[in-house]
């Protein structure tokens, strides 16, 4: 299996959905602005998916897949649909007790993710109402994620990564042709989110047909292949959504701020989840399998040179990434939000969280491709124990720098809290010997650091004045950034291209 063209296949789908989302977001940006409602919405949805990269494609995934793949390679097809049916009962047992245990203590969930709406009735008790709506979408997107780790560990990538797009289209239906036929119109976001949950597991069910491998819900006590995942599944939701419990204590702070900035956050972090997307998470998918399968074989080299080829490729599109959002945080603010009740006091606030995250973008990637190189090895305890220390070590720059930067500093310690989440994962895969550095680093560095410097130059001399972003026309803004898009990764590559770096250089193939 070719690894580049499998990432290839991955970030289109994954750009095609990330392009559905920003559509998502235009349609909420204009008919809700960073409003009262907005910041209600986004509350109540934070929880039930903040849940989902716990259970689902944090705590769940890292477990089951490396276990997966070790039943398929040694255990044959009748061992590995038997551990699929009674991993899915356990787990579809446990999250509907979540969902009605959600659902019943919704008033309490959201005082504790959101204490400063207590002081606004209206306010605190629209966000509870929402919810209770929104809540049962863990259970869908658990089991939707259940299956995306069965057809990514069958190698059938695009599936999994084409499924979010059911969720964009299920937001922009019931925003555009629900909300005016609900008061208040944002409980039609809430009913996007349940519905979009139901759509992504009905799509997937047929692709699981066809491997053999839909479960059928057997409860069984005495699995030794359930138990094992059980046992990983805990302390991997620490190691691997550790940013989004961050996001998640943020959105506490951000609600004793002034109203909007929940929203401001929010609206930033949907831009870095575009290149995180695109590269963070695609690579994470396709090399958690074949890093999974060389440790079943016993092949150290090759587990190695897998994750030198990650980190490369990850330095390599990522920096680029991290600038442009940070040169271009108005541009892209302005193209794809600013319009109705999203106001220009919305944008510079918007951009200052942005270029705050964009600091930290590298970190957020490499964990990415890091934290496989543990979880594959069933190795949980070294990734928990760099999670703690990382989360402790991001609410204390939370408090230092909430205060002078307001929730801007919030961003800021996300930002920095990947970065050392990042450093020290890499430390411990180096001190361990898991990871070996191939030749040829430092000259490989340089290169990329001349091709980001002619990138940021170009970007920046092109850019124009800031504020005059705000007095264009929407077609004049579409038009410029995209010009200044295909500028900027046409200098980067072109340099990259003079100094002899090529992408059949990137060719790697991972394990079947």
């Amino acid at each position: 299996m070719n690894l580049l063209k499998a990432l290839a296949t991955i970030s289109s789908m994954t750009l095609l959905s990330r392009i559905m989302g920003f559509l998502r977001d235009m349609v909420i940006a204009r008919t809700f602005g960073a409003s009262f409602y907005t910041d209600a919405f986004l509350v109540a949805f934070k929880l039930p998916n903040l849940l989902r990269r716990l259970f689902a494609e944090g705590a769940f995934s890292q477990a089951f897949v490396p276990i997966l793949a070790e039943y398929k390679t040694r255990r044959g097809h009748a061992a590995t649909r038997e551990l699929v049916d009674h991993i899915s009962a356990w787990l579809g047992l446990a999250l509907f007790l979540v969902t009605l245990a959600g659902v019943a203590a919704a008033p309490f969930l959201v005082y504790v993710s959101a204490p400063g709406f207590a002081a606004d009735p209206q306010k605190f008790h629209l966000t509870v109402h929402l919810l209770r709506i929104t809540f049962p979408y863990i259970l869908f997107i658990s089991l939707v994620s259940l299956a995306g780790g069965i057809l990514n560990t069958y190698s059938k990538f695009s599936v999994p990564a084409f499924t979010p797009v059911l969720m964009n289209l299920s937001f922009i239906a019931c925003a555009l042709w629900l909300a005016p036929y609900f008061h208040p119109p944002v409980l039609a976001l809430a009913l996007a989110v349940l519905l979009g949950g139901v759509l992504q597991l009905a799509f997937q069910i047929p692709f699981l047909l066809r491997l053999k491998l839909l479960p059928r819900f057997k409860l069984t006590f005495g699995d030794a292949g359930v138990w094992r995942i059980l046992r990983l599944m805990g302390p991997a939701a620490f190691g691997v959504s550790i940013s989004q419990i961050s996001l998640l204590i943020n959105t506490i702070f951000a609600s004793f701020l002034v109203t909007g900035s929940v929203s401001w956050l929010y609206f930033a972090d949907r831009l870095m989840e575009f290149p995180t997307g695109l590269l963070g998470v695609a690579l994470g998918t396709i090399l958690l399998p074949s890093l999974s399968k060389h440790y079943t074989d016993n092949a150290p080299e090759a587990y190695s040179e897998l994750l030198d080829w990650g980190l490369r490729l990850t330095l390599l599109l990522a920096l680029p990434a991290a600038a442009a959002l940070a040169i271009l945080a108005v541009p892209l603010i302005t193209t794809l939000f600013f319009r109705g009740a999203f106001t220009a006091h919305d944008v510079w606030m918007t951009r200052n969280a942005l270029v705050a995250y964009s600091i930290g973008l590298l970190g957020l990637i490499l964990i990415k491709v890091l934290a496989p190189g543990f979880y594959a090895r069933q190795n949980i305890k070294t990734p928990v124990k760099i999670a703690l220390f990382t989360l402790a070590a991001t609410q204390v720059m939370n408090l230092a720098f909430i205060w002078p930067l307001k929730h801007a500093g919030l961003a800021l310690a996300i930002s920095l809290g990947a970065c050392i989440n990042a450093g020290l994962l890499f430390y411990h895969l180096r001190r361990h010997h898991i990871y070996r550095p191939q030749p040829g680093w430092t000259i490989f560095l340089l290169k990329i650091l001349g091709g980001l410097l002619v990138m940021s130059l170009a970007l920046w001399l092109t850019m124009g004045d800031q504020s005059h972003w705000l007095h264009t026309s929407f077609g004049y803004r579409l038009g410029h950034l995209l010009l200044l898009v295909f500028l900027g990764a046409g200098s980067y590559f072109l340099t990259l291209a003079a100094f002899g770096l090529r992408f059949r250089h990137f060719i790697q193939h991972g394990a079947e």
